[in-house]
């Protein structure tokens, strides 16, 4: 006979969570706070912070904070309402406006959170009797997307254009439309998608291209403009997303392309209609690091310097991080999630907080360390990082 299902909704969930536990798979908070110069206080000690997403150093410039602080003085805290009601402020449109001039696109449309991006415009955009092709190692907000739509979903293996091609030209007639979802930058392996290649490939089977380039936002590009422009293609991707939590340094997102598109998704994205408007603040911090980012060049080079740096030091050592040579974003697969985490507790005794990377964010059997890149990372600090990294590796 099978034993009886646990009384309570607590005690199922403390069996799974201890299930969790065992697995190395369980969750947990932690309090990290006074970000200055590429470092945090974390459990009441200053360690490097190589595990966040504040590619430029500005998620601490005093300089965004008085253009945020200034407006909070005369708009208070909050929109106070869902944009189509009463929530839209100017500074919003303000923000749109230079997004747009930044991504090559008639127009952008904010939201709260890339997340809500995603999971509102993907379902917008396709519908039953559409077909999603999207990258295998797409982000969890894309493929939460992907199934709230109710199209047909094909996975297609990760960066594999040439696969992609092979099921267009065999199932593409069968569908209305077809929308190509892929990241810029690939948010847990460095690596980009080649887009130069990708937008022929769309264009012969008349198929729309989505591109959530979260992670290239500011740090890729001749100007900073992302992945479209690092791939010569500004203005040829039908749907570009970007969040304005990384690079920028403040929180928020963005989608953008045509007046057509963002007037459709007013109209139709649901995490947009049904969504208080973010603080009017936040856009005017935006703004300013928006400014700083495109008149501070530098600082997209130093970003480049360092992940030069560090992932020289690691292939010397006989390590393979995955992504370009000056990908900002090093992954440093490990395996096994215990080990993993075991070597994130080791990193932060020595000093550095690096994350810990465990399914079902990456793929069972991959649990890894993920480095991220700062413009104000001291050089001598990536140096230490590295050092410290591949004696752990080598040692473990």
């Amino acid at each position: 006979m099978s034993p009886l299902p646990p009384s309570t909704m607590n005690a199922a969930l403390d069996e799974e969570l201890r299930a969790l536990d065992m697995a190395g798979l369980k969750r947990s908070l932690r309090q990290v706070h006074q970000r200055r110069a590429g470092t945090v206080r974390l459990n009441d000690e200053r360690v490097a912070d190589f595990a966040s997403n504040d590619y430029l150093g500005l998620a601490a410039d005093p300089r965004v904070a008085d253009a945020a602080r200034a407006v909070l003085q005369t708009e208070g805290t909050g929109a106070a309402a869902a944009r189509l009601i009463s929530g839209n402020h100017p500074l919003h449109e303000s923000l749109e406006y230079a997004l747009a001039r930044l991504k090559g696109c008639d127009r952008t449309l904010l939201f709260p959170s890339g997340y809500m991006v995603n999971v509102g415009a993907i379902p917008a955009l396709a519908d039953r009797g559409d077909v999603i092709y999207s990258d295998a190692l797409n982000h969890a907000s894309l493929i939460d997307g992907c199934r709230l739509s109710h199209a047909t979903v094909r996975v297609f293996p990760h960066n594999d254009l040439a696969a992609l091609e092979q099921m267009l030209e065999r199932e593409r007639h069968q569908y209305r439309r077809a929308l190509i979802v892929v990241e810029g930058v690939f948010s847990m392996d460095g690596d980009c998608c080649p887009l130069d290649q990708l937008v022929p490939i769309a264009r012969r089977h008349q198929a729309w291209t989505y591109v959530d380039d979260a992670h290239g936002t500011g740090v890729l590009g001749a100007t900073g403009a992302g992945s479209l422009e690092h791939f010569g293609v500004s203005g040829q991707i039908d749907v570009v997303v970007g969040t304005l939590g990384k690079a920028l340094g403040t929180a928020g997102a963005y989608v953008g392309g045509s007046r057509e598109l963002v007037e459709f998704l007013v109209t139709r994205a649901r995490s947009f209609i049904f969504t208080t408007g973010s603080p009017p603040a936040m856009a005017a911090a935006t703004l300013e690091a928006l400014r700083i980012a495109q008149s501070e060049g530098w600082r997209r080079e130093a970003v480049r310097e360092r992940a030069r740096h560090v992932r020289t030091r690691l292939r010397e050592a006989g390590f393979t991080p995955t992504g370009d040579d000056d990908g900002h974003i090093v992954p440093l697969v490990v395996g096994d999630p215990a080990r993993t985490m075991a070597m994130v507790t080791d990193l932060h005794h020595r000093g550095f907080l690096v994350g810990g990377v465990r399914p079902p964010t990456v793929p069972a059997g991959t649990s890894r360390l993920r480095l991220s890149m700062s413009a104000v990372h001291p050089l001598e600090l990536v140096d230490a990082l590295a050092t410290t990294l591949i004696e752990r590796l080598h040692g473990s």
